[in-house]
């Protein structure tokens, strides 16, 4: 069984100029209309089934929280369900919103 990867605010930056990058957002509905990084997918427990039905397999998929904690659960349980390349975000939206503020 495969496992995510860690992954830096850093890394994103230079991940996303270099090939497409699928990020979902975990944080609540709420947050996410009040922030979250360009391309971004608000992913919660309606549109699970349906965004994992849609979704690229093999394209690298890194999953945002609000601190890096929760991700890794999600980003867990996503390599579970047959997604190849997982990362969570250390820091989560919170270091991403710092060093692009």
């Amino acid at each position: 069984m495969s496992s995510f990867k860690h992954l830096s605010v850093n890394q994103l930056v230079q991940m996303t100029e270099s090939k497409p990058v699928q990020i979902v957002d975990i944080r609540d509905g709420n947050s996410f209309n009040n922030g979250h990084i360009d391309g971004a997918f608000n992913l919660n427990n309606e549109n699970l089934a349906h965004f994992i039905g849609q979704a690229d397999m093999d394209r690298p998929l890194v999953v945002v929280c609000y601190h890096g904690i929760s991700s890794q659960n999600a980003a867990q349980y996503l390599c579970e369900q047959g997604f190849d390349d997982v990362y969570s975000l250390d820091g989560g939206f919170s270091a991403w919103h710092e060093a692009n503020a």
